[in-house]
């Protein structure tokens, strides 16, 4: 990365060479910090958090292992030590002093097995940081919150448990299901919506400011710039946790009404008795999900059906005479194929290890 590129920052952290953004014997984090973040009105000092030393140097090393392609900028994640090194007051004082400005967003489009494509944002290296930096301050005060219902981008939450709960639905009698496709989530979410949600929770404005950049920070797509009205672009660590915060307010909908319903991410199931109740949730679902939240329904591929049937997660369950399984389905198998013969083909020249890698095994 040039010079030119760097000196598009306005600030950041310091670091030793033992991977630290922030050495131990450096206290000019923690004198920025008091200054500048004095609590008020009773409400916790999240900024302070923010800048905590042990906070950033694990928000560093998060990103480093994490690695992924560059921003806008350039900086790879090998750059960002010695960048953080020579910037690290400037990055404090900006972060706490309000002046921090997130780049442009970098966004790619990957091809969906189905023939569409997803859209990637990819943030810079230095904004990825703070994004989980934020994470971790944010992440203790929401995952309380959150519906037992979720298994998407939590601790110890995984897809291979929500189906497991879905099987135990449907061995309780719950043996139809309307499964909700949402159309474009992360692009979609509504930011007046979303920040009113965190605001109930988060009382520090320096933080609630600070998210607020982040959403609105603009993407870049083929040199062309543009602005960010709705939405969390996918890729930065700051996306999944908006889209839970979002979201939970559909799961606590589902259980003021009584429903069993299980959520991962944007892929959602509501486990019902009969095939008439799960066509009355489907709709009732939709009219929420579009009036309340302002998001978009696709109703050609959100419909109402067995689990033995519809795809969840990838997955479908099974009867046998013994009792209830789960099973990859037909649809995910299907690609899972097209996918093996393409990375094995012969004509592709490429080493074993290649494979092996591509091949996640």
């Amino acid at each position: 990365m040039d010079d030119v590129k760097k000196a598009e920052y306005e600030g950041n952290l310091g670091c030793r060479p033992e991977d630290r953004v922030e050495p131990e014997d450096n206290g000019g984090a923690r004198s920025i910090v008091e200054r500048e973040t004095k609590e008020k009105d009773g409400a916790v000092d999240l900024m302070k958090r923010l800048l905590d030393r042990e906070n950033l140097n694990r928000a560093f090393k998060r990103v480093k292992s994490n690695g992924g392609a560059a921003g806008v900028d350039g900086m790879t994640v090998d750059e960002m030590l010695p960048w953080l090194r020579k910037h690290r007051e400037e990055l404090l004082q900006s972060l706490g002093n309000g002046m921090y400005r997130p780049q442009l967003v970098r966004r790619v489009e990957i091809p969906k097995p189905d023939g569409g494509v997803r859209k990637l944002g990819v943030p810079t290296v230095i904004d990825r940081m703070v994004q989980q930096a934020l994470v971790q301050i944010l992440q203790p005060i929401f995952e309380p919150l959150f519906s037992e219902a979720s298994y998407g981008y939590r601790p110890g939450r995984s897809a291979q448990q929500a189906m497991k709960e879905a099987k135990e639905y449907y061995e309780q009698g719950y043996t139809r299901a309307a499964d909700i496709d949402l159309s474009k989530y992360f692009d979609t979410m509504n930011h007046e919506l979303l920040m009113n949600i965190i605001r109930k929770e988060v009382k520090d404005k320096r933080i609630i400011d600070l998210i607020k950049k982040f959403l609105k920070s603009g993407v870049m797509e083929n040199g062309v710039k543009s602005k960010t009205e709705e939405g969390s672009p996918q890729g930065g660590p700051l996306s999944p946790l908006l889209s839970n915060i979002y979201l939970n307010e559909f799961d606590k909908e589902m259980e003021r009404r009584g429903h069993k319903h299980l959520r991962y991410a944007d892929d959602i199931a509501v486990y019902t008795k009969s095939r008439r109740a799960a066509e009355r949730v489907l709709e009732s679902c939709k009219q929420y999900l579009e009036k309340k939240l302002k998001l978009k329904v696709n109703s050609e591929k959100s419909k109402a059906g067995s689990p033995l049937k519809l795809k969840f997660l990838g997955f479908a369950l099974y009867r046998t005479g013994k009792g209830t399984g789960i099973r990859v389905h037909e649809k995910s198998m299907k690609k899972f194929k097209e996918k093996l013969k393409g990375i094995t083909k012969r004509n592709r020249g490429r080493a074993i290890q290649q494979i092996l890698k591509e091949l996640k095994l």
